[in-house]
């Protein structure tokens, strides 16, 4: 993923018989996939340092609203920057 330029695919719970056929034109066509395992109890790269990012920006904040969460949500989201988590995945 360092210095990666083009698209890349996280995919999970793939059926075998289309996983490598799939895999193969995926590479072909310059894209790269990340796998990660089947049923896994474990979050992924991606899926941990995007909710341990959220769980410390919601640290002592309180709502009464559900407006008041979306907004908080969508505030958390745009100070991020576009590759926030390509280095965190790269760390």
């Amino acid at each position: 993923m360092v210095d990666r330029k083009g698209p890349n695919l996280l995919r999970d719970n793939a059926r075998p018989h289309v996983a490598s056929t799939t895999v193969l034109k995926l590479h072909e066509l310059g894209i790269g996939v990340l796998s990660h395992p089947s049923y896994s109890p474990d979050l992924s790269r991606t899926d941990f340092h995007f909710f341990r990012s959220l769980d410390n920006f919601f640290i002592q904040k309180r709502f009464r609203k559900q407006e008041g969460i979306e907004n908080a949500f969508q505030q958390f989201l745009s100070l991020r920057n576009p590759d926030f988590s390509v280095r965190r995945m790269n760390v």
